[in-house]
């Protein structure tokens, strides 16, 4: 990773087709009048995963979305040797093509929710939070095959059928046939949607689960947009007389909601003692410049980014605050994922400070194991694609306001949960508890007016959290960017209380 393009990704530098014939019939790809393919299963309204094979890719396609289709294949006993898992491609319209990985429940998979994962960046492949974070196995030292794995006992699919969806388009092992290039969360969340629907309605057995939405990091900034889409949606869905998609709520891990409030808080996370840090990060100089900077640089994002929203403007004004607030890390010599480690420049640009990356990308780039997830993307498999990374900057994306989106959301009755583990920099507790304050919602005053509540596991502190109605915010210690990956078992403690009853504890 180029380090000038690491700091391009701090905050603020930087169609679905509607059904149009009614039914549930599946019909065959190609000429209906040929003779049936093999990799392409016979039509039944009845299908599930448990008739797709593992020899090969099957395809799949939907007398309600014409211009879609499914190309899945089994892969069980990979990565958890308990459970069914799926690999493949949704092709959700023009040539595009997104790369999932499907995990059942290791507990009840017919009755158990569906969650969906993303990974930030914009550009980063889910692929890092199956194999670092939450997935059901790591990669082994030194793989060779496709079988060097460990099971991960921490894995979110305990209670959950889970996904892990490469997004947008050219991210991961995700395609776009045609040249494709997606720059808004908005545009990206048109396909995750029409993914979403394609599946549920695909897969019968899913119909009516309840549906959660989560991710990190950029993904702070991905989930209320794709959810509101998904949403909206459902609207539409039962205009056609199909069922909505059970959407229950969505999980930001350390996200970037609020670009903002993120790069204001840069300077209280930095330079004053706070929640389970018993130091300041930076030296006394590099605070008192970024003090003396923050001023002019609040001011010039509101008038630029929010009020005018000027492209030039607003380039230089974000241009403004990453040189003197948001590319401050570098001087500290910690990893800004977790200030609690140190990195250098060197490490940081190699590896993100985190060497399982590289491991990650040497299991996944190994030519038997491409073959066996059914991949059909040519080239090397990269942590993030810079050139998506690049396009969000182009459109200033990150300094769209997502806020909005969670009040609308919240205001329809789907729950937020906000997570955020304290030893992270970029997208840190403070700017997230900010934003979380300010938001303007009918709840928003019971919500400020409540207190934190300590957060215990197995009987021991962990953190804190407060809430009300259907938005919780959740601080956890000992914590930093990737919580499932830094506290495992803690992350899943409040993914099951979550799922359970709208609740973390």
């Amino acid at each position: 990773m180029k380090l000038a393009h690491l700091v391009s990704l701090l905050p603020l530098v930087a169609a679905f087709r509607l059904p149009t014939t009614p039914g549930d019939v599946f019909v065959l790809a190609g000429d209906m009048l040929a003779e049936t393919p093999e990799s392409v299963l016979t039509p039944a309204s009845d299908i599930t995963l448990a008739s797709i094979p593992n020899d090969e890719h099957y395809t799949l396609t939907s007398a309600m979305h014409p211009d879609h289709m499914v190309r899945i294949k089994s892969t069980e006993g990979w990565c958890d040797p308990d459970v069914k898992s799926f690999t493949g491609y949704l092709d959700v319209g023009g040539g595009k093509d997104l790369f999932f990985y499907f995990f059942e429940s290791r507990g009840n998979p017919k009755e158990d929710p569906v969650i969906m994962w993303i990974n930030g960046g914009p550009g980063c492949s889910s692929a890092i939070g199956l194999f670092m974070e939450l997935g059901p196995c790591t990669v082994a030292d030194n793989p060779k095959t496709v079988n060097d794995t460990k099971p991960n006992p921490y894995s979110w699919n305990e209670h959950a059928n889970i996904f892990f969806v490469d997004e947008p388009v050219n991210v991961g092992f995700s395609q776009a046939r045609n040249g494709q290039v997606v720059g808004t969360a908005e545009e990206a969340g048109q396909d995750i949607a029409a993914f979403i629907d394609i599946w549920f309605d695909t897969f019968k057995e899913f119909r009516g689960r309840e549906f959660h939405m989560a991710g990190e990091s950029y993904g702070g900034r991905y989930l209320p947009v794709f959810a509101s889409a998904v949403y909206d949606q459902n609207q539409m869905l039962v205009a056609q007389g199909k069922e909505p998609i059970n959407l229950k709520s969505i999980m930001i891990g350390n996200g970037i909601t609020n670009s903002y409030t993120t790069t204001e808080s840069y300077f209280p996370y930095q330079c004053t003692v706070h929640a389970d840090l018993n130091h300041t990060v930076q030296n006394i100089g590099k605070c008192i410049e970024m003090a003396e900077s923050l001023p002019r640089c609040k001011k010039m994002l509101k008038k630029d980014c929010i009020e005018s929203h000027d492209a030039t403007s607003c380039s230089i004004a974000a241009g403004y605050c990453a040189q003197t607030i948001g590319s401050s890390f570098l001087y500290a010599g910690v990893n800004p994922y977790d200030v609690s480690k140190p990195c250098t420049l060197e490490e940081l640009s190699d590896s993100l400070c985190y060497p399982e990356t590289k491991k990650i990308g040497t299991y996944l780039n190994l030519p038997d194991v491409r073959k066996y997830l059914g991949v059909e993307k040519e080239g090397q498999w990269d942590s993030c694609d810079y050139g998506v990374g690049n396009a969000f900057a182009a459109t200033l994306d990150a300094s769209g306001q997502t806020w909005l989106y969670v009040s609308q959301l919240l205001e329809r009755g789907v729950a937020v949960l906000n997570y955020v583990g304290t030893l992270d920099f970029i997208c840190n507790y403070i700017g997230n508890e900010m934003w979380m304050e300010a938001l303007e919602w009918t709840g928003k005053d019971k919500y400020n007016a409540a207190e934190y509540k300590k957060w215990d596991v197995d009987g021991k502190h962990a953190g804190e959290y407060k809430g009300h109605g259907k938005l919780t915010f959740l601080k956890i210690w000992g914590a930093g960017h990737m919580v499932p990956m830094d506290q495992p078992k803690h992350s899943l403690s409040f993914l099951d209380h979550w799922l359970k009853n709208g609740k973390v504890e």
